[in-house]
């Protein structure tokens, strides 16, 4: 018998205080505290789960099982691209995303994708009519898919345990609840509960399971981060409510690498992936525009090009503006300031915003130049050379340095028709240039206004 212990949780960050406290050390949020209970008197285990989980023995290194990772195909090529090829029996996969996003959609089309798969849709916050007025819109292709409204933990393991599905989708964690622990459902104990007895089921019977998880007002992952932890995949499901693409981000990832991104685009009918990122990126004009430059980006083994604006105007309130959308603020602040030593250009009396096209957040280095070229462009009010892009990072020297996968970068302006591309000049020698595209190097920023303003 184990004495009851309890402890305070913040609601918005799943901070553990051993008392009260009305702000969060944590996440700085007010009067987000409850008393919860850590471990109960009785250590036992309801039946449900005790008889659904195999027991596991010990064994030797050399004795385990070894298997070849089949991956289950999930019908999405852009969702089987950022779980590294599809997604593995036995892993548990958290996707998390702002409220509207899409996260419902893309998991119940991952559901009835017509791939052969049996799964088990598991809805805590809609009744089956609704899902079924959603199945109607977006098609139903799976006749093997079952949908389960419910949101105890022991009849939803009971329910796995009797129909053995392949896949089995669970909107939401949040709504889920065991009766193991006294707080309601979406506690920081009853996630962390419901989290660790799911993913215990899923490594035991090879059974793949996808949930579904809030985030907080600053887009963490609601609940404890320990939910992060348990789970092998977090998905991060990005975009703004009022543009219609979005994008899934690899977070974190036991069976594959983190750095591939997948593109939808909102249609009536739901979610529609995007195999080639740069034509919802590139804008065409009439005629030249200055402030605008187009830089190749890599996101993985994915390269694409973006369309990078800016407006570089007089300051009317004496202290220069710096707006940046879906960058950096700080990494463009370092530019400007880069811009204004080695360029000579009295960016300290100029407002500055920047934008990039289709709503994209961007975090590669090797568009510093693009930005910087938009910039340039915007304060000489001079359109960029048509069928110009960009590609390198920039350090505090002004020197150019090589953007990372140069190569796939270059590969990619050429294919989309560009005439010429300005890169690193310390790129390697042995660097594969494609044809039909000039390749123009450049070793500092003090090189860039001659080799965008040529004809």
């Amino acid at each position: 018998m184990a004495k009851v212990k309890k402890a305070y949780f913040c609601k918005e960050c799943g901070f553990e205080a051993p008392k009260w406290l009305g702000k969060c050390p944590s996440c700085g949020a007010w009067n987000t505290f409850a008393e919860e209970i850590v471990a109960r008197e009785s250590a036992s285990v309801p039946a449900a789960i005790a008889g659904a989980v195999p027991k596991a023995a010990p064994q030797r290194v050399r004795d385990i099982r070894r298997s070849d990772h089949r991956r289950l195909n999930l019908g999405n090529a852009e969702v089987n691209r950022v779980l590294g090829g599809g997604m593995v029996p036995g892993s548990l996969v958290l996707l998390g995303g702002e409220p509207g996003i899409g996260k419902s959609t893309l998991s119940l089309q991952i559901a009835l994708a017509a791939n052969g798969l049996k799964t088990l849709y598991v809805s805590g916050e809609e009744s089956a009519e609704q899902i079924r007025m959603r199945a109607e819109r977006l098609g139903i292709g799976n006749d093997e898919c079952l949908v389960y409204p419910e949101t105890l933990l022991e009849n939803i393991v009971a329910q796995i345990n009797e129909q053995r599905p392949d896949l089995v989708v669970i909107d939401s964690i949040q709504t889920i609840y065991t009766d193991l622990v006294e707080s309601s459902a979406g506690s920081v104990s009853q996630i962390r509960e419901c989290a660790a007895t799911l993913l215990k089921y899923a490594k035991s019977t090879s059974t793949s399971i996808l949930i579904i998880g809030h985030i907080t007002k600053d887009g963490t992952i609601a609940g404890p981060k320990i939910l992060e932890h348990i789970v092998d995949v977090v998905l991060q499901f990005e975009g703004d409510s009022n543009n219609v693409y979005r994008i899934l981000r690899g977070i974190k990832n036991r069976f594959g690498a983190t750095f591939e991104i997948g593109v939808f685009e909102m249609l009536d009918a739901g979610l529609r992936g995007v195999d080639n990122p740069s034509e919802i990126l590139l804008t065409h004009y009439e005629e030249p525009l200055s402030g605008i430059a187009v830089g190749a980006s890599a996101d993985g083994i994915r390269p694409y090009l973006i369309e990078v604006q800016a407006l570089v105007s007089g300051a009317a309130y004496g202290t220069p503006q710096r707006t940046a959308t879906g960058f950096d603020n700080r990494r463009m602040s370092m530019l400007l300031a880069v811009v204004e030593k080695r360029l000579g250009m009295k960016m300290f009396q100029k407002d500055v915003f920047l934008n990039f096209a289709g709503g994209f957040r961007v975090a590669d280095p090797g568009l510093d130049l693009a930005v910087t070229a938009a910039v340039v462009s915007s304060y000489f009010d001079k359109p960029v050379a048509e069928g110009v892009c960009c590609a390198g990072e920039i350090g505090l020297s002004g020197e150019v340095r090589p953007a990372p996968r140069t190569e796939q970068r270059i590969a990619e302006a050429a294919r989309l028709g560009f005439r010429r591309i300005i890169v690193s000049g310390y790129m390697a020698k042995s660097a594969k240039r494609p044809k039909g595209i000039e390749v123009v190097t450049i070793n500092s920023i003090q090189e860039l206004p001659r080799a965008l303003f040529m004809e």
